[in-house]
């Protein structure tokens, strides 16, 4: 573990106790390839050094529920958040095994990670319905944002009144328009980051610190 991970733990762990946080789980949703992984592997190395699970380009690569305990942001302005991070399957309303014979997958090893994904969905669904406090809602900034949005997650976000915070993902790409995602949700926080090249993160840390805290 690098000395700077050491230093931030250090320094989290000091504010949390004299500001007596509470821990809450923020669960990262959003579409299959968004990059909700990727997003909480930067999260958790940043922060303990640690990772959540691997990526991949295969779509439903993350097809269970995975979760990091004890995560503790801090941002520049002394606001402190001690969390467990939820990384969850790709939301998404039906999965087809041909997706995965596109990747080069068998039959066989298709449908298995099709039934799996569906049963990931299902989970993460039911973590949102009962165990989550703050939502960060990942998308594809190089895609149509209303295409992406899973009616159905909306409405059990807005029925337990969570908190959400919109991340505009993939701004390293040529394609890329966060304005497009900003305006399609004003009523919301919007960050938009690169999470594989880790531009913008500090932004992101600085709004988890202070919007979810």
């Amino acid at each position: 573990m690098s000395f700077l991970v050491r230093t931030k733990q250090k320094i989290s762990q000091i504010l949390k106790t004299f500001f007596g946080q509470q821990t809450c789980r923020i669960g990262i949703y959003g579409p299959p390839n968004a990059g909700k992984t990727t997003l909480a592997n930067r999260i958790v190395r940043d922060w303990i050094g640690d990772a959540v699970g691997p990526v991949s380009e295969v779509p439903h690569e993350t097809r269970r529920v995975r979760r990091k305990q004890d995560v503790t942001i801090t941002g520049s302005d002394g606001n402190s958040i001690t969390f467990d991070i939820v990384d969850t399957p790709g939301v998404t309303t039906k999965i087809d095994y041909n997706e995965f014979i596109e990747y080069g997958f068998d039959k066989e090893e298709a449908v298995k990670r099709a039934r799996e994904a569906t049963e990931g969905v299902a989970e993460a669904m039911h973590w949102l319905r009962e165990d989550i406090d703050g939502v960060i809602y990942m998308l594809d900034s190089t895609q149509d944002p209303f295409q992406q949005v899973n009616i159905m997650m909306v409405g059990i976000i807005e029925s337990r009144n969570l908190p959400v915070l919109i991340v505009a993902n993939k701004t390293d790409l040529p394609d890329a328009s966060p304005a497009r995602i900003k305006s399609a949700f004003p009523q919301h926080p919007v960050v938009a980051i690169s999470g594989l090249e880790g531009s913008n993160v500090d932004e992101l840390y600085e709004k988890m610190a202070s919007y979810f805290g």
